[in-house]
């Protein structure tokens, strides 16, 4: 029969004391065979082979924590087994509270990483705001929400809006933000985001209500941005949602579909506009520039000839005076030396002289190609002719003219 049967209550090894009272009228074979028929395979004399005795157990586990056994003279041994079970139970309770406890703090430990910032709730209160690094709260007391102060988000926004002019354009923007104030941002409105797309909304109708629609469609986007960034920072700060803008993008500015090809067209009359505008003042730039080149150029030439023509009549003149003296002291000389000056200033350029002689039908030629010729090859030595070898052959042509006249004069008399 097995051990946890009903009925065998004899070797039932949960009742020790049934037991021990029910051997204790048995033959000693009885007890033995009972012995040997152990659940807990523990033989007679032998080595336990069972499981660790449990009150052994408790014993050491209450030593450990401080709880000692303690034993009443004259006390009954039931009275003692229930002190050590209450001393037992109270060192129990001990440490799973300890160890609730422990787990606890554990989960009271997190982490703030550096492009984060951790806003604390105390009891559902603001208590303060944690910087980067590891930090412990209480748990279930405190409530730590990180919010990334460093990431750049987007927000597109797109919109029919009228202009001051009665138009109609379809303006698109793109605002660029981060979490300035983490704190305005968890705690003082209920959804940042939707704040900030009624913020956009309205300045940026502002803005548009207030400008022409060709500002709006051609070159006034640059404008258009720079404003709609101001007021959108000014409304989400007078309505502490935390928010820093950093840029906002006209993505698109386009008439409606209905009548999108008219404003095309008129878009790419004013580009032609400015385009041919553009092609003049840059023509202009160059021509005036060049046009007032050339008057400094013809006023600084004038200048220099008026000043050439004035040197050289003020030279002549003085020439004159001087020649005039020397003219007074030796007159034969002096004209003699302007005959052969002008002589010398008119042959020096030509190459062949024909002479008409006076009262005669013969023209006479002076080859003086030739002249110079012969005179160059004469004063080879001497190097290349000077002024003072035209000089002498102007007298060489000079005696040539005379003795040629002579000749024609003795000709014409013996006739």
């Amino acid at each position: 029969m097995a051990w946890n049967e009903p009925g065998n209550n004899d070797n039932d090894p949960w009742n020790p004391d049934k037991n021990r009272n029910n051997g204790a009228g048995r033959p000693d074979g009885d007890r033995e065979k009972d012995a040997n028929n152990d659940p807990w395979g523990r033989k007679p004399g032998g080595k336990e082979q069972g499981p660790p005795d449990l009150d052994e157990a408790f014993r050491k586990l209450m030593d450990m924590f401080g709880v000692k056994k303690s034993r009443k003279s004259g006390g009954s041994n039931s009275g003692g087994d229930s002190g050590m079970s209450g001393k037992f139970g109270g060192g129990l309770i001990a440490v799973v509270l300890l160890a609730v406890l422990g787990l606890w703090g554990a989960t009271g430990v997190y982490q703030v990483d550096q492009q984060e910032r951790g806003v604390v709730l105390r009891l559902g209160e603001y208590h303060s705001t944690v910087m980067p690094g590891l930090h412990w709260n209480p748990s279930m007391i405190d409530s730590v929400t990180k919010v990334n102060v460093t990431k750049v988000r987007s927000h597109d926004h797109k919109a029919l809006m009228l202009t001051v002019d009665d138009a109609i354009v379809e303006v698109g923007v793109s605002v660029q933000y981060s979490v300035q104030n983490p704190k305005d941002f968890l705690l003082n409105v209920r959804s940042p985001e939707e704040s900030l797309a009624q913020v956009t909304e309205s300045a940026l109708r502002h803005v548009v209500g207030s400008s022409e629609m060709d500002q709006i469609l051609t070159e006034g986007r640059e404008l258009l941005a720079a404003e709609v960034k101001v007021r959108i920072q000014d409304y989400s700060n007078a309505y502490g949602t935390g928010l820093l803008i950093s840029k906002v993008n006209v993505e698109n500015t386009q008439a409606p579909n209905q009548v999108q090809e008219a404003f095309d067209d008129v878009i790419k009359a004013k580009e032609d506009e400015l385009r041919v505008r553009n092609e003049a003042e840059s023509y202009a730039n160059g021509i005036i520039p060049e046009a007032r080149g050339r008057a400094q150029r013809i006023r600084e030439e004038a200048e220099a000839y008026r000043s050439e023509i004035v040197a050289r009549a003020s030279g002549q003149a003085d020439r004159f005076d001087r020649l005039y003296r020397e003219y007074t002291k030796a007159p034969d000389v002096t004209r003699r030396r302007l005959y052969i000056e002008t002589m010398e200033s008119v042959y020096k350029d030509v190459n062949k002289v024909v002479v008409d002689t006076q009262g005669g039908n013969n023209m006479m030629y002076l080859p003086l190609d030739q002249l110079m010729k012969q005179r160059a090859e004469s004063s080879k030595g001497a190097g290349s002719a000077s002024s003072g070898n035209i000089g002498a052959l102007t007298d060489q042509v000079l005696d040539e003219i005379r003795k040629r006249q002579n000749s024609t004069v003795r000709r014409e008399g013996r006739n």
